[in-house]
This record gives structure tokens, C-alpha cells and sequence, in this order.
């Protein structure tokens, strides 16, 4: 299960995941969708306020802070959306997915 796990360092030598193991984990992360070209995974999660999407985006730093791998977080009324990718390695790896995961657990 991938919010069980826990993101590791990542160097610029390490490659990223092809197409195809992309989309085996994005099978595991229900909402999140390729984009930037399959470089990297996105959602955007709907609310009924602006109070309630801020209190989600600070759940969600608190996560990053503790796995040392952070999203671009956009926020505004009623909505938050969360880019993941790993910018070492300019496209994805396993920790973006893991991270992906344990966002969803927040929602």
C-alpha cells in the first residue's frame, strides 16, 4: 500500500519511471491524472469554502515536511490543487506517488 510507505532521497542520476510504470501507480492513486506530458501527476480537490481548502493545504505541508517531498500547492475559494514531480529527476518517481497516496488519505 502506498501511503504506507515512505518517500526516499532521490538523486539526479536516478531515471524516471516510464510510461508504463506510471500508470500501474496511477491505478493505485484514484483521482490524480498525468500531465506536464506524463512528467507529472495533479488533482484538484473541490470544497465548499475558502476556510476549508487553506486547513487542507497546511495538512498537506505538514505531510511534505515530513517526507521531504513537496507538491506545488495552488489554492483559492472553494478549491486546492496539488502538482506532484519530482524536480531532481525532471518527471516522476515512486515519492510522488507516495505522496499522491497519502494526500488522498487527508481528502
Amino acid at each position: 500500500m502506498l501511503s504506507q510507505k515512505k518517500c526516499i532521497a532521490c538523486t539526479p542520476d536516478v531515471p524516471p519511471l516510464g510510461a508504463e510504470e506510471a500508470k500501474l501507480l496511477l491505478a493505485q492513486v484514484p483521482g490524480w491524472e498525468l500531465t506536464l506530458g506524463g512528467r507529472a501527476i495533479k488533482r484538484r480537490f473541490i470544497f465548499k469554502d475558502f476556510a476549508a481548502p487553506l486547513a487542507f493545504v497546511n495538512k498537506i505541508a505538514a505531510i511534505a515536511e515530513a517526507e521531504g517531498h513537496h507538491p506545488d500547492l495552488m489554492l483559492g475559494w472553494g478549491y486546492a490543487e496539488c502538482v506532484l514531480w519530482t524536480h531532481s529527476i525532471s518527471g516522476l518517481h515512486e515519492n510522488d506517488f507516495i505522496m499522491a497516496a497519502k494526500i488522498n488519505e487527508l481528502a
